[in-house]
């Protein structure tokens, strides 16, 4: 075995530039695990039926709070929607990920780029995120979900907007720390997409 081949050994399976992950195939495969129809899976996830398809079909990217519910629905951890491990004990366990690598996840203000993506049961979520939008009003609803949210600006310049407080201009270097039940959105000001570290709880 070369040093290459050898490489590619340690790197193992999860080891794709930029692999696109397309949740929608996961969440069919959670359904059709228990046997359950769009409207049973609904009821469940507190979704419609219709929201569920959509996603499943790769048509609706899912914020944040819906993926929570996904998860709750599911009856899974959160992190088990993205992960590709076999649950090593978490003293055990390790996640490399390069640079340029990872999952990559887009919605139409976001390009979320998965972090540790192949270990469950983790504690934080942590994503690299390219902030598309531009204004408040290219959002459908603002985000809101349990547990508790990290930012730290990379690139670029942010506005980050939540209810309670005025919203805070950030830029390289600036971070903000939230409860995440609050509704929250953040767009790039800057001239090109703001690139920032995001880490939520998983809760």
């Amino acid at each position: 075995m070369g040093p290459t081949d050898y490489l590619e050994e340690l790197r193992g399976p999860r080891r794709r530039r930029g692999t696109s992950f397309h949740l929608g195939d996961r969440i069919r495969q959670l359904r059709r695990e228990r046997k359950l129809t769009l409207e049973e899976a609904g009821r469940l996830t507190s979704l419609a039926a219709s929201t569920l398809s959509k996603i499943e079909n790769d048509q609706m990217s899912p914020t944040f709070d819906v993926v929570q519910k996904l998860a709750h629905g599911f009856d899974i951890d959160i992190t088990e929607l993205f992960a590709t491990d076999s649950g090593h004990r978490p003293g055990s366990r390790r996640s490399v990920t390069l640079k340029s690598e990872g999952r990559m996840m887009e919605t139409p203000v976001y390009r979320h780029r998965l972090l540790a993506s192949e270990l469950s049961h983790k504690k934080i979520l942590p994503f690299i995120s390219s902030i598309k939008a531009r204004s408040v009003d290219e959002f459908s609803e603002w985000a809101s979900h349990e547990g508790e949210e990290f930012l730290y600006v990379l690139e670029g310049e942010v506005r980050f907007c939540t209810e309670h407080y005025e919203p805070v201009a950030l830029g390289p270097g600036d971070s903000i720390y939230i409860d995440a039940s609050m509704r929250h959105v953040c767009y790039s000001t800057s001239e090109k997409d703001a690139v920032v570290m995001w880490i939520n709880t998983g809760e």
